[in-house]
């Protein structure tokens, strides 16, 4: 068999008559690559390019020869089988190295089971005889064992208790060695080779020794600790009386006290000097290990007082802490400006808040590998932090801003409580000393009672709030310096009752003014904030004070603007966001009524309502009826109307709600918000009320002047009487409702039911008057024309308006004009058969079962009338007006009524 076998035959080294057949091994069957299908083409390919090769070339019509095909597989199947039978022996051989192998793995389990058996019986007497308790004569081997245990743990624990007693008679022994050399010789040599021994331990023992000779110094020499104090009294004398005795036997007296604490500020002094080269040398073991001892003395008070004010971040910012606080001017004046953006914290002040934080975040992690007591130094270095370089340089950023303005002190309050609460954030969510893990709950509470303090002065009692109180009053009082001066300004005779009652408000703003001037004059302003403040009240180029009450104002100052009730309310929602940010949540709703009462008195009592007040006093003024409505002071109640839909949307979503944790503080604040929205809405009533007074009244004046012969033309001018459309004074008449009512659409709000209704009364009380009107007036034939001409522009003209659907809808109060104006224009006949159709119906409604209520007849009938709500005399006295009335057609068509 050979070894390298492959499908593909070899070249011979002599010349064969045959072609040899191929050759190849197992490992051409083992391959992952073997296919059957490859293989056998393989095989005949072979056989293929051999016989080619033999034979040479033909023509394309050989014949084909299987010869070589079948010498080819027949080699083949002989090598095969071949393969097959040293398989079968491989297989042998391997089968019977298998059971060998499964024997040998058998026999060793067995074995490897069997020992560990005797491990296990082994482990267990050893245990039995660690944990017997039998002793005496008589003991089986495993009680023995047992017994033997026991006496060497026993063994073990006196030895130990051996070694303690030993040692703590050493400690004795060597503290009376130290305490002989203190009081006889007046030195402490064996304690001082011990601290010049270098290592922490004995540090730490020299510090104990010498805490433990104060005490026995304390005890067994008085007489040092009195004459130290200067005192010497009760049972001290005794004892000094013996120490007399003493030195009579010619022992010198040493004072004991003296020379310990010499040692102990001796060593102290030198561990401190240690501590901070340790400290310069980042050495935080050796800094540890004095620690240790110094804690022993002070409770470690004087290391870390040396640890924090040698620190370098305390020296480098001594000096800038101390700077005075700069800035961009115009930085400044934005800070003051009402309108602008509130700026971040004060350079100055976030560098050193960042500069804080990191160096924080770096010391803690020294201070934990330097002190066994780390969390009391870290607390006693953020104190100094805050304390010191943050409240230092907070105090002179808000001192700064206070010079600018009291709104500059507020934002700047603002924005640094925020920025330095961020600080105290992410300190906590840093960890400090116990970085990743969360902080400390110590070292939380030092941070949180840091933050506090810092800011405690500044919201003593009810001055916070009263900042801001002054803060927007201010703001206010300026923006309506104009609109104040102008109504101040206004017409002092009471000329009218309601003139009279109004004067009294005018002077409380001339006295608000007044007082305003003056507050501008005084020292209390800056020249920054008196500045800005001017601009508010919009007098940018008034330099001097003293020419405020001079002021020329103009009909806009005394207008009522939404712009600025947006900009007051813009005020106090940042006013309201940072005390909600600054003061106590408990505050909050005594916050929300103060500023609720300043909003209603600024803007409510002195915006809204002197604005209605005027608009009132305008209306009342044209009660009189001498010249015609002037209705332009509806604009100004319309605006007055949209402030206080504002004033009291504001109030609803941002006060009240603030105010929910006290019940009664927000049922106070409700009530006070209800009643003065009550005011309001009586004097936005009224001055509706005398809108339409004022208007019927006119419109009354005008038909007064309708001339008497303008339902009765002459025959000569009837032509060119019935060309026209209406009456003069029907002309004057609905241009003068046109305007009342463009007027009206456009100066009161749309929103809500108000216009609605005064439009509908309007349109009701001119109907009336049209009624009553044409009661008076003879109408001849022509005539009734023109009166049918005049309704039907009247009538037009009214349900052209937004008014209710009753009165302007089909069979609607409108429509009896339209009847009235047929009443002087249809015949006789036409005459009679609605009287009679009226009559029938006002009989066939009378009777029982058919009442006038509100199951009885629609609008506009019932008992007693007509036609679209005329009653029976009312149709006799228009009728009646007709010059046709005495005609006998017509009197038998009365004589029916």
């Amino acid at each position: 068999m050979q070894d390298n076998a492959s499908i593909t035959s070899s070249t011979p080294t002599s010349r064969s008559v045959f072609p040899q057949g191929p050759s190849f091994t197992f490992e051409d069957f083992s391959s992952r690559d073997f296919i059957v299908k490859e293989f056998i083409e393989a095989l005949s390919d072979t056989a293929i390019s051999n016989r080619r090769s033999t034979l040479g070339p033909t023509s394309g019509n050989q014949l084909f020869d299987p010869k070589p095909l079948i010498r080819t597989f027949e080699h083949a199947q002989r090598r095969l089988g071949e393969l097959s039978g040293d398989l079968e022996i491989r297989e042998n051989e391997l089968s019977a190295a298998v059971r060998r192998a499964e024997a040998q793995h058998s026999q060793n389990l067995t074995t490897l089971g069997r020992k560990l058996k005797q491990t296990i019986e082994s482990f267990q007497q050893l245990d039995t005889s660690l944990n017997g308790a039998s002793t005496g004569a008589g003991l089986t081997g495993s009680e023995l064992a047992g017994s033997t245990g026991n006496m060497a743990v026993e063994t073990g624990r006196k030895l130990e208790e051996l070694d303690r007693q030993r040692r703590r008679a050493l400690d004795a022994h060597f503290l009376l060695e130290c305490w002989d050399s203190v009081s006889n010789k007046g030195e402490i040599a064996l304690l001082e080779n011990l601290r010049r021994s270098g290592t922490g331990e004995a540090k730490v023992r020299s510090a104990q020794i010498a805490r433990q000779l104060l005490r026995i110094s304390q005890r067994l020499d008085p007489r040092s600790w009195n004459d130290s104090s200067g005192k010497s009294n009760g049972p001290s004398g005794g004892v000094a009386a013996e120490e007399n005795i003493l030195e009579e036997t010619s022992l010198t007296r040493r004072n004991t006290r003296e020379i310990i604490e010499k040692f102990s500020e001796t060593l102290e002094k030198d561990l401190l000097k240690q501590f901070d080269d340790f400290y310069r040398k980042a050495n935080f073991e050796g800094m540890k290990d004095c620690a240790i001892v110094l804690q022993d003395f002070n409770g470690g008070s004087s290391a870390i007082a040396l640890f924090v004010n040698q620190h370098q971040f305390f020296i480098d910012r001594s000096q800038l802490v101390t700077e005075e606080v700069g800035g961009d001017p115009e930085a400044w004046e934005q800070l003051a400006d009402p309108d602008t953006e509130p700026l971040k914290v004060e350079p100055s002040l976030q560098s050193l808040i960042d500069e804080v934080k990191v160096v924080v975040q770096e010391e803690s992690t020294i201070i934990k590998r330097a002190f066994p007591y780390y969390e009391q130094v870290l607390g006693k270095f953020l104190q100094r932090v805050f304390q010191q370089s943050i409240q230092q340089r907070l105090e002179m950023v808000l001192e700064k801003a206070n010079s600018i303005s009291s709104l500059a002190f507020l934002r700047s309050l603002q924005s640094s409580r925020s920025y330095i609460s961020t600080l105290v954030d992410d300190l906590k969510a840093h960890g400090l000393t116990e970085h990743p893990d969360t902080i400390s709950a110590q070292t939380a509470l030092v941070l949180d009672q840091q933050l506090e303090d810092l800011f405690v002065p500044y919201f003593v009692g009810s001055s916070y709030i009263e900042r801001e109180k002054k803060t927007l009053e201010e703001l206010y009082t300026s923006l309506l310096f104009k609109f104040t001066t102008f109504h101040a300004r206004r017409k002092k005779a009471a000329t009218t009752f309601m003139a009279s009652l109004s004067k009294s408000s005018t002077e409380v703003l001339s006295s608000a003014r007044d007082a305003y001037i003056n507050r501008l004059e005084s020292s209390d302003y800056s020249p920054t904030q008196r500045r800005v403040l001017l601009q508010v009240a919009g007098l940018r180029d008034a330099n001097d004070l003293s020419k405020l009450t001079d002021t020329k104002l103009i009909e806009e100052d005394g207008f009522p603007s939404i712009s600025h009730a947006k900009r007051m309310l813009r005020w106090l929602a940042e006013a309201v966001s940072r005390g909600l940010e600054l003061s106590v949540s408990s505050e909050a709703p005594k916050d929300m009524l103060a500023l609720l009462t300043l909003l209603l008195t600024m803007m409510g009592e002195g915006y809204i309502e002197v604005c209605l007040d005027a608009a009132l006093e305008t209306a009342t003024s044209q009660e009189s009826g001498k010249m015609e409505p002037d209705l332009n002071h509806l604009p100004a109640v319309r605006n007055a109307i949209g402030i206080a839909n504002l004033m009291v949307m504001c109030i609803n979503t941002l006060l009240i709600p603030l105010a929910t944790g006290s019940i009664t503080v927000r049922r106070e604040m409700e009530k006070k918000t209800n009643l003065m929205t009550m005011r309001i809405e009586d004097k936005v009533n009224t001055i509706e009320q005398k809108i339409i007074d004022a208007t019927l009244m006119w419109v009354n004046k005008l038909l007064a002047g309708q001339k008497k012969n303008d339902f009765r033309p002459k025959e000569g001018d009837i032509a060119a009487w019935l060309e026209k459309l209406q009456t003069p004074t029907c002309a004057s008449i609905c241009t003068f409702l046109t305007r009342v009512h463009n007027i009206t659409i456009t100066s009161l709000p749309s929103s809500g039911s108000n216009l609605r209704q005064l439009l509908t009364e309007m349109s009701l009380g001119t109907r009336s008057l049209l009624l009553e009107h044409f009661k008076r007036f003879a109408v001849n034939g022509p005539g009734g024309l023109m009166v049918t001409k005049d309704m039907t522009q009247y009538t037009d003209l009214l349900k052209s308006w937004d008014i209710d659907d009753q009165v302007k809808g089909p069979s609607g109060a409108l429509d009896v004009l339209l009847e009235v104006g047929n009443l002087f224009v249809i015949g006789s006949e036409a005459l009679r058969e609605r009287v009679w159709g009226g009559v029938a119906s006002s009989s066939s409604s009378s009777r029982p079962g058919n009442n006038s209520g509100p199951g009885g007849p629609g609008p506009g009938r019932g008992a007693g009338q007509i036609e679209a709500g005329l009653s029976v005399q009312e149709v006799r006295a228009y009728v009646s007006r007709r010059e046709d009335s005495n005609t006998a057609a017509m009197q038998n068509i009365l004589n029916v009524f």
